[in-house]
């Protein structure tokens, strides 16, 4: 057995008050200034109770630590979810899809609305994490692929006249060609160089798309963008040419504004669960093999005569084409497209989801996607503390639980 050090009480106390100050430092121009208006002035409501309490609990925790853990290194044990033999896999596997599938039956609309956007960000997810988790290549502009499958589609509509059906091949084709013109100027590029390259990609986008005022609307962006219809049905009250049939009135049904709701939800998760199967599949495959190997060591990778070119392409190609038809759905259930859907925020959160999950883990990234999207509805009222709570999780998993929620398993054969 390791023997436990002795904690240092005036070394605590020390750490306990440097954290302490930092705290309040951080904490009380936010919480402690408060402003407000009264009438036509803004005043200042200060809120040191918030700030004092803040900085209590975080001087008790640092100052009793040592004492908590045992030692000063250990860390706290992380739950681990129960090894799922493989035989029961597809039926655990069978009966999460049948809930999911059940879910907008069962719910309000509020609740189906939140789930269809936490399975807008699975797929987001699990696309970059065929760039990030599988390829090791960090992406912060991923958000422009995303984009351009949203204003494929929009402009198709706006210009063409075409349908969500016939422009959704397109919009995934759209982005894979931006993924793949994208691959070229990184092939040589790694780390914070090819994390700056990709930033600017998405930045881009995102200013072409506004200052195009004339193709793409501009800032305004392309409104009354149609819902997708069910086999030519639509989901309306009327339908938009004279003696078409809507759905309600197709099958003899009242009209009802959730039948859009719930097509809506299950054609997200359908996309959701064809980028998973894809992934999964990838995986497997040697140009899974392949990615693995360029995120391990791309010196090693060339040397077993693969070529990182092909595989950075790749990578990106693929993980592209997904994001463009999240963009092209998320475009669709909006009604309405504009750059302001697109800044780097949304990249950012995105690649949170992939590490918060564990990178190259598809069930972490799931788990992570619906934390991220459902969490913050169940806390209103901090609604503009969102992103300093969303910084301050992420600082305590990368101390805590570099690997993510739920670190990819590998394979490992040993050989005796």
């Amino acid at each position: 057995m390791t023997p436990k050090l002795r904690p240092n009480w005036r070394q605590n106390l020390s750490l306990a008050l440097g954290a302490t100050i930092i705290t309040a430092l951080l904490v009380g121009p936010i919480f402690g200034l408060r402003l407000e208006r009264m009438g036509a002035r803004t005043v200042i409501d200060p809120q040191w109770d918030k700030v004092a309490w803040a900085c209590l609990a975080v001087f008790l925790v640092q100052f009793a630590r040592p004492w908590i853990t045992g030692h000063t290194t250990r860390r706290i044990p992380w739950p681990t979810l129960p090894a799922i033999p493989d035989r029961h896999r597809s039926l655990v596997l069978t009966v999460v899809l049948l809930v999911a599938v059940s879910w907008p039956f069962m719910a309000g609309r509020n609740a189906v609305d939140i789930a269809t956007l936490a399975l807008i960000y699975v797929m987001l997810g699990l696309g970059l994490n065929i760039v990030v988790g599988f390829a090791g290549l960090l992406d912060l502009g991923f958000v422009g692929f995303y984009a351009t499958g949203a204003y494929t589609f929009a402009l198709l509509y706006h210009w063409a006249g075409w349908s969500f059906w016939q422009a959704l091949p397109l919009t995934g084709a759209m982005s894979a060609l931006f993924g793949f013109i994208l691959g070229f100027p990184v092939l040589r590029l790694r780390g914070d160089y090819l994390a700056i390259v990709t930033l600017g990609f998405g930045e881009i986008i995102r200013l072409l798309l506004v200052n195009l005022t004339g193709f793409t609307g501009g800032p305004d962006g392309i409104s009354g963008l149609p819902k997708p219809s069910v086999f030519g049905l639509e989901m309306a009250r009327s339908a938009s040419a004279e003696g078409a049939t809507t759905f309600h009135q197709f099958l003899g049904l009242e009209f009802n504004s959730m039948h859009m709701v719930i097509f809506l939800y299950l054609m997200a998760l359908t996309l959701a669960v064809v980028t998973l199967w894809f992934s999964n599949r990838l995986l497997r495959m040697p140009i899974g093999r392949a990615l693995e190997a360029l995120r391990e060591d791309e010196i090693a990778c060339r040397s077993l005569g693969l070529s990182p070119m092909n595989i950075k392409l790749s990578a990106f190609t693929m993980g592209a084409m997904f994001a463009g038809f999240g963009g092209a759905f998320f475009a669709a259930r909006q009604g309405i497209v504009n750059p302001e859907s697109f800044t780097f925020i949304e990249s950012a959160l995105i690649l949170a989801i992939v590490v918060l999950g564990g990178m190259g883990s598809q069930l972490g990234v799931i788990l992570a996607a619906i934390l991220i999207t459902v969490l913050p509805e169940f806390a209103r009222e901090f609604s503009e503390y969102r992103m300093l709570v969303f910084g301050l999780v992420m600082i305590v998993m990368m101390v805590w639980r570099p690997q993510g929620l739920l670190p990819m398993k590998r394979r490992h054969v040993e050989v005796s």
